[in-house]
C-alpha cells in the first residue's frame, strides 16, 4: 500500500461543497448518470453521512486520493477485545485472534524484524505464546501486510494464507520479504481453529484478490461479530473502481446477514483506530459501533468510490 494517496479531494476540500446537489436515479452499477451527477456530489454525500463521527471522517479523508499519511505513533500491544489484540507500528497493524487452539494472525506487518520485535514481542507482553500462531491470513499482497509472514512460518510453523489472485499478483512484483506460496483463500471460505470460525470474503479492487474477514469477538464475555476491510486505497482505473465498488456492496450484504456490529482496520488512520484504542476502558468499547454503524461505514466507502468512478471518466 502506498503511503501517499493522490485523490481529487481532501477532507478540507470536501467541506467546500454545499449539500443539496440534486439527486438522480442510480444506474445498475450503483453510479448515477454522469450527465446529472458529479464526483463532488458523492464526496459531499459521504461527508454528510459521516456527520461528526470521527471514525467516518477518518474514512472519508483516507479515501481521498491526495491524502498523505501522517506520522503516527506506535501504540503498545493491546487487547481490544477479550480474544483480539492489536500489534501495531502506528500506520499499519496486525491483529491476533486468540482461539481455544492457537492464534490466527491477520496480516504480518512490514518485515521479519517487525514480526519479531512487534508481533512476537507484543504477544509475549500480553501473555500469549507466539509458538501457538497457527495461521497468518494475509489480507492482500502488499509488503506492509505480508512482510513478516515468512519469518513466522519459518520460526513457528504458521501456515500463510492469501487469495490465489494475490499470490499470482505478488509473484509478478519485486516487493521484498515475499512469503513462499502456501495456502489459497477462496471466497466465502471458513477457517475454523478451535472454538473460532473466520469467514474469508474475497473483496478485489485494492488488489486483484484482497480478502476481508468476518469473525466472532467477545467484549467482557459478551459476543459480537467483527469485520475488517482488507484493502483500503481505491484503485485508479474506472474498471478497477467498479470492481472495488462491487466488493464493497458484496461485503456490506454479507455483513448484514452476519449481523456485524464491530468495525476493525489494519490501517488505524482509516478509522480513528489509535484514538479508539486510547479510549478503551472508559465505558462502552468504542469498536462496537452497532449494525447500523458498520453499514454506515460501508455506505461512506461506497459513496467515495462512486465519486472516484465519475472522476475517472467511468
Amino acid at each position: 500500500m502506498s503511503r501517499h494517496f493522490d485523490s481529487p479531494l481532501s477532507r478540507r476540500k470536501l467541506g467546500r461543497y454545499a449539500a443539496g446537489v440534486g439527486a438522480a436515479a442510480l444506474l445498475g452499477g450503483g453510479v448515477a448518470n454522469a450527465a446529472t451527477e458529479t464526483a463532488e456530489h458523492y464526496y459531499a454525500k459521504a461527508r454528510r453521512l459521516a456527520g461528526r463521527d470521527p471514525v467516518l471522517l477518518d474514512l472519508v479523508d483516507a479515501l481521498s486520493r491526495d491524502f498523505v499519511l501522517p506520522d503516527l505513533p506506535a501504540p503498545a500491544p493491546v487487547k481490544v477485545f477479550d480474544n483480539v489484540a492489536v500489534l501495531s507500528v502506528g500506520w499499519v497493524s496486525a491483529l491476533a485472534l486468540f482461539t481455544s487452539d492457537g492464534i490466527v494472525l491477520i496480516d504480518a506487518l512490514n518485515s521479519p524484524a517487525e514480526a519479531e520485535n512487534v508481533i512476537v514481542s507484543g504477544l509475549r507482553t500480553l501473555g500469549a505464546d507466539p509458538a501457538t500462531i497457527r495461521y497468518v491470513i494475509v489480507t492482500h499482497g502488499h509488503f506492509d501486510h505480508f512482510g513478516g509472514a515468512q519469518y513466522l512460518a519459518d520460526t513457528y510453523g504458521a501456515r500463510v494464507m492469501m487469495s490465489a489472485a494475490d499470490w499470482t499478483y505478488l509473484a509478478g512484483t519485486t516487493q521484498p520479504n515475499q512469503p513462499r506460496r502456501d495456502l489459497d483463500i477462496s471466497d466465502g471460505q471458513q477457517l475454523t481453529v478451535g472454538d473460532t470460525t473466520v469467514t474469508l470474503n474475497l473483496t478485489p479492487g485494492h488488489t486483484p484478490g484482497s480478502v476481508s474477514p468476518i469473525f466472532p469477538v467477545r467484549d467482557k464475555g459478551m459476543p459480537h461479530t467483527a469485520m475488517l476491510w482488507g484493502g483500503t486505497r481505491p484503485p485508479d482505473s474506472a474498471a478497477d473502481l467498479r470492481t472495488y465498488l462491487s466488493s464493497v456492496e458484496l461485503l456490506r450484504s454479507r455483513m448484514s446477514r452476519a449481523r456485524v456490529d464491530v468495525e476493525l482496520s489494519n490501517h488505524p488512520f482509516c478509522d480513528n483506530g489509535l484514538e479508539r484504542i486510547a479510549q478503551l476502558g472508559n465505558g462502552r468499547n468504542p469498536f462496537v459501533v452497532g449494525m447500523a454503524g458498520t453499514q454506515r461505514f460501508m455506505n461512506v466507502m461506497a459513496n467515495m468510490v462512486r465519486g472516484h468512478i465519475i472522476a475517472s471518466g467511468g
